[in-house]
Formats: structure tokens, C-alpha cells, sequence
């Protein structure tokens, strides 16, 4: 069975119905504190994206065992700048990475609060990584690096940013940009400077989980056509095995 556009949506609806499950029970125990800091953090919301993902890998006759999505299976992987960052879903197989994905989302109503921390986390890991390529850590082939982002569709992700006061001024790219712009601008040059191989950028809610998809070459058509296209590569050097 191939991976669809249907599963595609059903795995951000169940997104969102993780998520609010969270908030819910946060709110129970005790204050979660400002924003959905506490249902973006809380990682059980990303189980639906890691199985969707996960099921790439198992169709195309890779065991169970080689596909790690909890802490206990074993994500980290090692580093340049550091030795070791956890990763959200490692495939690894005869002692190759396979491929790795980053899990993220960003959620109102206070976009900006972690707005610098999601780019941030997501240069440090490929940067890490890809430099220990080169430090000769990744045998036999080089690792193929996936980005998934999920930015929470609201008025304050939709509006535009104006720039803080600085030294010097920024790209004129930015100029008027909202944070749902902006981001789409960050994972097209992820991929363009090859710190990540393919990146899947949307956009939704909870009260629409429909998945927004306002850049064509970050949308999951081609998001789910680059993984395959990994799977097809390795296959002809012999992998799964």
C-alpha cells in the first residue's frame, strides 16, 4: 500500500485531536502557562505525523525494528558540534542512516514568543549534522534529512511582522511578511542550501485541520515524492536488504 493524500489529512486531523486532548488534560493537572507552550511541547500531538511517516519506510520492506519514533528505540544521533541530539524519527538499517525528520510546529496566540527558537532548533540540527558527515561519523551513505512544519493558522500568524529596531537593515524579503510568510521563505532556503533534503511546510487549526499548503514545492505531493524518491535510490543499491 503507498502513503496518500488521505492519510495525509487524517493524520493532521488526529494532530489537532491529540493536541486539544493535551491542552484538556493540562488544564486538569495544572496551568499549562502562556500560550500552547505546553500542548506544542507535549510530543504525543506528532504520533499520527511519525506513523504516517513511519509507513513510507514499512512499505517499502523495512522492518519495524529499523524505524525508531520513541526515545527508548533510540533517536539520538551523533553530532559534530555535540555529541549527541534527539531527533523525531530516525530510520537506521545495517548501521546506515536511512533518513531523519524533524517534527515541529509553532502556535499562537504569541507567534513571536518562539518564532527565533523554531529556526533556530532547526539550523543547529542539520548544520550539527551535516558537518559530522563530513567528520567522517555517517558510513556508507550520506543521510537524507526531512522537515516537517506545522504552523498554526490564526490572525496572528496571518498579519504582518514589522521589524524591531536594529543596527543595520534586514533582506528586504522580509519586509512586510507575516510569521506564516516567513517561514515559508526559512524552509525554502532549508532545502535550497540542502541543510535538509525535502521540508513539508502547512499551515492549520483545530477548528479547520485541513492542512494549508502556501508554498507548491513545500506542500506533501512533494514532500512525500522526495521520500520516495529516497526509498527508490537505496533499493537499487540493495537496501532494505
Amino acid at each position: 500500500m503507498t502513503v496518500t493524500r488521505q492519510d495525509f489529512e487524517d493524520a493532521m486531523a488526529a494532530y489537532w485531536g491529540a493536541r486539544q486532548l493535551q491542552n484538556e488534560q493540562s488544564a486538569i493537572r495544572a496551568k499549562v502557562g502562556a500560550g500552547t507552550a505546553g500542548s506544542v511541547r507535549g510530543g504525543k500531538h506528532f504520533d499520527a505525523i511519525a506513523t504516517l511517516l513511519s509507513k513510507f519506510f514499512l512499505d517499502a520492506g523495512y522492518p519495524p525494528e529499523s524505524i525508531r519514533v520513541a526515545r527508548g528505540q533510540g533517536l539520538a544521533l551523533p553530532g559534530y558540534y555535540r555529541p549527541q541530539k534527539q531527533w523525531d524519527l530516525v530510520v537506521v538499517h545495517d548501521g546506515v542512516l536511512i533518513a531523519a525528520f524533524e517534527l515541529k510546529a509553532l502556535g499562537g496566540p504569541s507567534y513571536g514568543n518562539n518564532y527565533n527558537n523554531r529556526v533556530e532548533e532547526a539550523l543547529g540540527s542539520a548544520v550539527d549534522l551535516r558537518r559530522a558527515v563530513l567528520a567522517d561519523l555517517y558510513p556508507k551513505e550520506k543521510p537524507w534529512l526531512g522537515y516537517f512544519f506545522i504552523m498554526q493558522d490564526g490572525e496572528g500568524s496571518r498579519s504582518p511582522v514589522e521589524f524591531i529596531k536594529g543596527a543595520l537593515p534586514p533582506d528586504d524579503v522580509w519586509r512586510g511578511a507575516s510569521y506564516q510568510k516567513r517561514f515559508g521563505i526559512f524552509c525554502e532556503r532549508l532545502v535550497a542550501e540542502q541543510l535538509y533534503d525535502a521540508a513539508c511546510y502547512i499551515t492549520s487549526s483545530a477548528e479547520n485541520p485541513e492542512p494549508i499548503e502556501l508554498v507548491e514545492s513545500l506542500d506533501w505531493r512533494h514532500f512525500s515524492a522526495a521520500v520516495n524518491s529516497r526509498l527508490t535510490y537505496l533499493k537499487e543499491l540493495g537496501y532494505p536488504g
